[in-house]
Order: structure tokens, then C-alpha cells, then sequence
């Protein structure tokens, strides 16, 4: 099929053309089936076509297929948001506005810290990502691709190491760059607020560091700072867990939602302390189609099946079988294998050189061996050598085990 109407400056992984897919497996336009450890890069949590899901669109399609919330209200949205604030494990009084993606809440949330702070530098982090949209790429910790040609982006933005067991920087060392950064860079009184990924997506499935997690907490609270957690790929069961940030034991300020959100329908959220979302003027926030119906009709239906219950037991099967068979393969000594990243059901594979060093070539070779074999992996890390797992939670036992049988298969053929 051409993609010559196209853009060529979208960049894609598997050149293969898809037509269907149901939970855990897709098919492509020949009827070739593959397994899915991609999950349209976090989205489909729930699988592709969950039938709770599937349903509420249907529904909703009869009813009502859109209408600007700001230009009469609806009940989809008004019902999502209550849903929402009482699904966010924090114990403030919270509110919220719907988007139409993670990079759109991010975008949003930078608007209400600087209304709420008066103050405009941002804090982030080495190998983050937060969007594609102008003031997003000045965010992401990583140039290329995405600041390349770009010019100059909106800012001040600065930086520190992202601490983390799963790339060696400790919380120590963090700290330390944090200190340099106020004593050399900028003013800690012109900051407005730090924003961070419990665990990194793109970067390659970092787990924060707990200890620096709850020593930041602390800063920002001494010194009026705000912190802003990005949970768009971690959250909503990914970790096993309602959001990742629990694991920290912390509250962040504002909390950015997306991916599986809705089930694979358009939608995102910030969400956070309601005297901070209700800091700017009326109009100040919204958007034309942020909170569609169709898509605040699928989040309800996701929000319905993830129970704890069910997160909970999704994210300790899938967490199992990832661990087992890891350490089965680094056992049998699998060239290759570098660490085990992540935490939960949120778990990348490293692919290094003998010596440590990253290993993308192999890796390159191996989505191609995988998708030949059926099993579709997506890529992660500085240098596109951690391979990111994020097959649907709700992924079948016996197809989850099919898929990291093919996985190893393919392992073993790496040059």
C-alpha cells in the first residue's frame, strides 16, 4: 500500500499495513497474524477492541458524537471527570480538564503552573519525553529526532541526570546536579515547577529512584516549586497499579493522563489540586474537541474494568512470566541480554555488546526477525537498544507465553 500522500517525516517501525486485531494479536492486510507487544505504544492496556469498550462507542454513537464542552456541557464529560477524581490515588481535593492528547495535557499544565506560580522555568529530565507540539520538545531530554531543525523553543527548560537503578544514576548523584544547576544555572525562585515520568517511557522503562522521588517532593514543597508527574504511559494499570507514582509515595501537584486512557479512542487529561486547575481566567483552558463524547464514553467504559482487582492480578501475571523468562535467558546466557528495566508489568529488555555498551544494530535485526516470526516490539532508550514491552494487560496467558517464546527464538538467531 503507497504512502506517498504521506509525510516522510513520520517515522515508522514495522512496514507492514494493519486491519484488524482483537486483545493481544493483529492481523495485516495479507491476513498474516501477529502477536502484540506494542499495543499502540501504551494505548491498548484493555486490548485492541475490548468489548466493554467497544460497546459504550456504539452506544454513545447513537446518542451523541460530539459537542464543544465550552460551548454547552455534556454528560460523558461531566461524568468521566467525577470518575476521574475519585480514580487518582491522592488525597486532596481534585479537578481536571479533559484533552485531546498527552502532549495537549502537558501543553495545558505548563499554562496553570505558570498562572499559579507567576514563575516560567522548567525543570525536567535526561531521556524524557513529553510530546511532539513545540513547547513539549523543549521537555524531551533527548535532541533527535525530535529538536532537529526546530529552532529555538519555548522556554527556560533545564535538565538533570534521571536517577534510576535501571541506568546507574543514583539518587546522590542527582541531587548533586540539581545543586549545581541552582547554584550555577538559574534562580530556584524563578522555577515553576518540575516535570517527571515515574518511569520512563521512551528513555527505555527507567523506574525512578524512590529515595530521590521523595527527596524532590520535599524540595519543591520548601521552596513553592510545583511538581508535575507524567503518567501518559505509566499509568492506567501499566505498572500494575492505578499510576506509578504510588510506588513513590508521593503526591504529585498536577498529573498528566493519556494512551490508555480510553481504550484506544483520542484522549488525554491534566489533573491535580483544584485551587491550581481553577487558577486561570474563564477561557483560559478547553478546546474544540478535548472531551469528545465518543471518547469520554470509552475512558468510562476502561474505567469500569480496571478494578484493582483486576490491575492488580493483569500486571503480576504479565510481571511473572517477563521476569521468568528473563532470567531464564540471561541463565542459558543469551548473548546480548543486558538488563531488565521497569518495574511491574512496565518492563524493557536491554540489548548490549559483552563490554556493556548499547547494542542497537542487534536490536534493529531483531524487530525484523520478530515481525517475520509474528511478534511486533517496539524500541526504546538513548541509543534504540531496550526493547519496550507493552503487550495489553489483558493479554491471554497462553498467547503471552507464545509471544516470549518467539521472542527468545528470536534472540537466539542475533548476530
Amino acid at each position: 500500500m503507497s504512502h506517498e500522500t504521506i509525510s516522510q517525516s513520520i517515522s515508522i517501525v514495522h512496514p507492514i499495513s494493519l486491519s484488524h486485531g482483537k486483545n493481544a494479536e493483529v492481523w495485516d492486510t495479507t491476513g498474516k497474524r501477529y502477536i502484540d507487544f506494542v499495543g499502540g505504544i501504551g494505548v491498548l492496556n484493555l486490548g485492541h477492541c475490548h468489548p466493554g469498550v467497544v460497546e459504550a462507542i456504539r452506544d454513545q454513537a447513537t446518542r451523541l458524537t460530539h459537542y464543544a464542552f465550552n460551548a454547552a456541557p455534556h454528560t460523558p464529560y461531566i461524568e468521566l471527570m467525577g470518575r476521574l477524581t475519585t480514580f487518582i490515588p491522592v488525597t486532596y481535593p481534585v479537578s481536571g480538564m479533559l484533552t485531546n492528547s498527552g502532549a495537549e495535557a502537558a501543553e495545558n499544565a505548563l499554562k496553570i503552573v505558570r498562572g499559579a506560580t507567576g514563575r516560567t522555568a522548567v525543570i525536567a529530565f535526561d531521556g524524557a519525553f513529553h510530546g511532539r507540539t513545540l513547547a513539549t520538545l523543549n521537555l524531551n531530554g533527548k535532541v533527535a529526532p525530535y529538536k532537529q531543525k526546530v529552532g529555538v523553543l519555548p522556554g527556560p527548560v533545564f535538565h538533570l541526570p534521571y536517577p534510576s537503578a535501571d541506568n546507574g544514576v543514583s539518587c546522590a548523584e542527582a541531587l548533586k546536579a540539581m545543586e549545581r544547576l541552582f547554584s550555577v544555572e538559574i534562580d530556584v525562585n524563578d522555577v515553576a515547577c518540575f516535570i517527571i515520568e515515574p518511569v520512563q517511557g521512551e528513555g527505555g522503562f527507567l523506574a525512578l529512584d524512590v529515595e530521590f522521588a521523595q527527596a524532590l517532593r520535599r524540595f519543591c514543597d520548601e521552596h513553592n516549586i510545583l511538581l508535575i508527574a507524567d503518567e501518559i504511559q505509566s499509568g492506567f494499570g501499566r505498572t500494575g497499579q492505578r499510576f506509578a507514582f504510588s510506588r513513590l509515595s508521593i503526591e504529585p501537584d498536577l498529573i498528566l493522563l493519556g494512551k490508555s486512557i480510553a481504550g484506544g479512542v483520542p484522549l488525554g487529561a491534566v489533573v491535580g489540586r483544584k485551587a491550581l486547575m481553577d487558577n486561570l481566567p474563564k477561557g483560559g483552558l478547553g478546546g474544540t474537541y478535548s472531551g469528545n463524547p465518543i471518547a469520554c464514553a470509552a475512558a468510562l467504559a476502561t474505567l469500569d474494568a480496571m478494578t484493582d482487582e483486576h490491575l492488580h492480578a493483569w500486571g503480576a501475571q504479565q510481571q511473572h512470566a517477563i521476569v521468568s523468562r528473563y532470567e531464564s535467558w540471561r541463565a542459558q546466557g543469551l548473548p546480548y541480554i543486558g538488563r531488565l528495566t521497569g518495574t511491574g508489568a512496565m518492563r524493557g529488555i536491554e540489548l548490549a555488546n559483552a563490554d556493556g555498551t548499547p547494542a542497537p544494530q542487534q536490536l534493529a535485526q531483531l524487530l525484523g526477525l520478530a515481525r517475520g516470526a509474528g511478534l511486533l516490539l517496539m524500541p526504546s532508550g538513548k541509543s534504540r537498544h531496550i526493547i519496550r514491552l507493552l503487550a495489553p494487560l489483558t493479554i491471554e496467558p497462553v498467547v503471552l507465553e507464545e509471544g516470549l517464546d518467539i521472542l527468545e527464538a528470536c534472540l537466539k538467531q542475533l548476530d
